[in-house]
């Protein structure tokens, strides 16, 4: 499971230093794509096979099923993690999703996520004035 909050910066070419408890945990094959709110989503490879097993399931005769199995699937990259902890990830991919050089790493449970730091502290604020009724009004299955 995959936790925690660190601040971190990409290097001129995009690399990004997975925080070594998160590199612990994930292996050395990621997988990333456009996650939610603004995020970049990695998966361990385990968490994508599972996440790809349940795209399989989605209907592609649905239009919403096409855009989302294209958009989130079209957007996947494979990855290796260095020997230095690093990934290199894609310029297509920063750009679109205007990540630059100062970056929130966050753990959530079964993947990680790389934000712009500008835009993670403006969702962080918005969400935390929200957290307590947020929490409050959650399901469980």
């Amino acid at each position: 499971m995959f936790y925690g909050y660190y601040e971190h910066t990409l290097d001129e070419k995009g690399r990004l230093v997975i925080p070594r408890k998160m590199r612990e945990e994930a292996g050395n094959r990621l997988y990333i794509m456009k996650g939610y709110d603004g995020a970049l989503s990695i998966f361990k490879e385990s968490a994508f096979q599972k996440l790809v097993e349940e795209a399989e399931k989605t209907p592609f005769t649905k239009s919403n099923s096409r855009k989302y199995l294209r958009i989130q699937l079209g957007s996947t990259c494979e990855m290796e993690v260095d020997k230095q902890g690093r990934i290199q990830i894609p310029s297509q991919l920063l750009n679109r999703y205007n990540i630059t050089k100062d970056v929130i790493i966050l753990g959530v449970g079964n993947h990680i996520e790389v934000w712009s730091k500008e835009t993670y502290l403006a969702y962080e604020q918005s969400a935390e004035d929200d957290f307590e009724e947020i929490a409050e009004n959650l399901e469980t299955e």
